[in-house]
């Protein structure tokens, strides 16, 4: 079965898991640091933590920003769960708001309308690699002085108006899971211009360390440090950095052959009148983490018996992503229905995720693309 992505791994990989290996420091060491310093300098950030993943980094984030109870983050009603999950973590309460139908990432004008006075923060969701529209989002953040975190999960080495994403807001959350541009196998990354935030991620993911005491010499065999955080142990590997390193330094090339990928999916697309293939508006990069498609017509039942046929020829495929009021968890906990937010819910009853992934061929994509014109017309 075709799969959605395939990480290409090579000679690189393998040699720099080799030099962490014959080093002995296998825990977060130098390659944690050097994946941190090329990750920073890339993203134009003065700072970039490390994670176990973007999951992690979300909390932390969270964390870092102080928020508690009574809080509220605005979160936009179609993205992964971890997104709203985040915010909850920590007790606050996320809040959705609807998104554009065209690019599915966050609506300026329903951020705007979901502000209250217990807003505190809202999650920018980079959906699918697609940067959302900083310039108006951050205006209302701005406005109403709320904290900007950017789950940035999909979308490293995407860029708004030449910009790296990850540095417009207080804190960028990215992710290394196989399905990513970039992988470590599992792993997350924190980025900030912040020092006082960096400073608290980086305690709070070693267990809540605040360096050495007032009176401690850290140079001296019995030295402990300080911990005067309640922290957790959410520090990547160097051997999943290692892998991180050698991501890094092949990460254009992995870029250049997504947007051909993407590019040749459009011309073979183009005559498909039942397809809408991704909007990338004006100053948005795109990074085709993931090439998302919407059927036009027949609603969630066409979708999926596209799906189920393309399933049959060997394809897998997925939907976009969740409407997440829908999910049973915040469903219940807020009262929510599943038509409150009607452009999140027909995004995910109408999307489907193609497989793009490095090594794919011009057959490989001609294959989709026909299976996809074949559970359309069957």
């Amino acid at each position: 079965m075709m799969n959605l992505t395939f990480p290409l791994f090579d000679g690189e990989e393998l040699k720099l898991l080799g030099e962490c290996l014959e080093s002995k420091w296998v825990t977060k060491g130098p390659f944690t640091r050097k994946f941190e310093g090329l990750f920073a300098a890339r993203h134009r950030v003065k700072h970039a933590l490390a994670t176990t993943s973007c999951t992690a980094a979300l909390h932390l984030a969270t964390l870092a920003l102080d928020l508690k109870p009574g809080d509220e983050v605005i979160v936009p009603a179609l993205t992964w769960v971890t997104s709203a999950n985040a915010a909850e973590y920590v007790g606050a309460r996320a809040v959705f708001a609807e998104i554009e139908a065209d690019t599915f990432n966050l609506d300026p004008k329903a951020f705007a309308a979901a502000v209250t006075p217990r807003t505190r923060a809202v999650m920018v969701v980079h959906l699918f690699g697609l940067a959302a529209k900083m310039d108006e989002l951050l205006e209302v953040a701005r406005k109403n002085k709320l904290a900007v975190i950017e789950d940035a999960a999909c979308a490293v080495g995407t860029t708004y108006g030449g910009r790296p994403v990850g540095s417009f807001g207080d804190l960028g959350c990215f992710s290394f899971h196989p399905r990513k541009v970039v992988t470590t196998g599992e792993g997350g990354m924190v980025t900030t211009g912040d020092d006082g935030l960096a400073t608290k991620v980086a305690g709070l993911r070693n267990h809540g360390s605040t360096g050495p005491g007032p009176l401690q010499d850290p140079t001296r065999p019995y030295h402990m440090g300080t911990f005067n955080m309640l922290g957790f142990n959410l520090r990547l590997s160097d051997i999943q950095a290692a892998v991180g390193v050698a991501q890094m330094g092949k990460l254009d090339r992995l870029l250049d052959e997504r947007q051909s990928l993407a590019g040749r999916y459009r011309e073979l697309l183009a005559n498909v009148p039942d397809i809408a293939p991704p909007s990338v508006p004006k100053k948005c990069g795109h990074t085709y983490q993931s090439f998302v498609v919407r059927v036009l017509r027949g609603g969630r039942e066409r979708r999926n018996a596209v799906m189920n046929h393309m399933q049959k020829s060997g394809i897998q495929t997925r939907p976009g992503t969740h409407a997440v009021h829908r999910l049973g968890y915040y469903a219940e906990k807020y009262k929510l229905r599943p038509g409150d937010f009607p452009i999140a819910a027909a995004a995910e009853d109408t999307t489907i995720t193609l497989p793009l992934f490095p090594g794919m061929t011009e057959g490989d994509l001609k294959t989709v693309c026909e299976a996809l014109k074949a559970g359309l017309t069957g």
